[in-house]
């Protein structure tokens, strides 16, 4: 079983209260480190929970509102001070290249490594990343400027041998690799072996989705169906509705009203009102509706 588990490193909106940390966290896809989000304060955090800098090799910003970014400066400017030679992806919208360049141009710095920037589309679903085992898509949302969330789908596995079986019928050692795969073994004689007979059918594959500021609406919906975990915000109470609206964020009854209907395994709630120093009301309100729902504790890993 491969690891797929998601670290909370800041779970505040816009401004860091009561301890709590503005927007970041990390993904750990079977020892490939992903950053979600760097809001002020995250390399710290990074610091605090024991994850290297250097470990992570792609980053996502999902919007350019501070307490989603402003930590990514100091982050790329420490991995730069450390000697970071390993080359570094970094998605989001097109105008964080220039938020950058005008940054190292002002402190004269030159990263001495490849920082390669990919920019997002916040008006369209696509895929943005890929490899063998993984695809990260984004999707709009609906914010007060342009946003995007984002969508970890781990590849489908094969299967795993019967080891016994396999060596009982001294099946060929290259011709496993083919029943892993599906394949039925034709043995010399014409006698066919089931890859199905032979192989345990592998894991279903699974996913995790991260709903950055957003009002609740229909249009992402599809993006995030049938996910295993959801990571939704839910800034406010639902008695706050009106204001929610106002500023394009979701309220913690209104994220669990998305998880049911994307019929997701696990909620998320993240990204709190400082206005709220306790966070057990929000919990309590969203398991109300969808009772799988958990608080993004920060510190705290949550498995896919």
């Amino acid at each position: 079983m491969t690891r797929f588990e998601v670290l909370i490193l800041g779970n505040s909106s816009a401004t860091p209260m009561y301890g709590r940390h503005p927007t970041s966290q990390v993904l750990n896809f079977n020892e490939q480190f992903f950053l979600i989000d760097c809001g002020e304060g995250t390399q710290m955090q990074l610091l605090r929970y024991g994850i290297k800098g250097s470990r992570i090799s792609h980053i996502f910003i999902s919007h350019l509102h501070g307490d989603h970014y402003l930590g990514l400066v100091g982050l790329l400017s420490s991995q730069h001070l450390v000697g970071r030679q390993s080359e570094l992806h970094l998605y989001g919208p097109s105008a964080l290249k220039e938020i950058l360049d005008l940054q190292f141009k002002h402190s004269d710095t030159r990263l001495r490594y490849p920082l390669i920037f990919h920019p997002t589309n916040a008006y369209r679903q696509e895929v943005i990343f890929e490899n063998t085992q993984l695809q990260v898509t984004s999707f709009p949302l609906q914010h007060r400027i342009a946003c995007t969330g984002f969508r970890f789908d781990e590849k489908p596995r094969s299967a795993s041998l019967k080891k016994e079986e396999v060596e009982r019928l001294n099946i060929p050692v290259p011709y496993r690799r083919l029943l892993k795969r599906g394949i039925d073994y034709v043995a010399d004689d014409g006698t066919v072996y089931s890859a199905k007979d032979l192989t345990y059918a592998p894991p279903q594959p699974r996913s995790y989705a991260y709903c950055s500021d957003t009002v609740m609406n229909a249009d992402y919906l599809g993006a995030i169906r049938g996910v295993d975990l959801l990571y939704h915000e839910a800034t406010f109470l639902h008695d706050r509705i009106e204001r929610a609206k106002e500023t394009f964020h979701t309220t913690s009854l209104e994220a669990a009203q998305v998880a049911q209907a994307v019929n997701a395994k696990k909620l998320l709630l993240g990204h709190f009102s400082a206005r709220y120093k306790d966070l057990q009301p929000l919990l309590d309100e969203s398991r109300t509706i969808f009772p799988h729902t958990e608080l993004s504790e920060e510190g705290k890993w949550f498995l896919v």
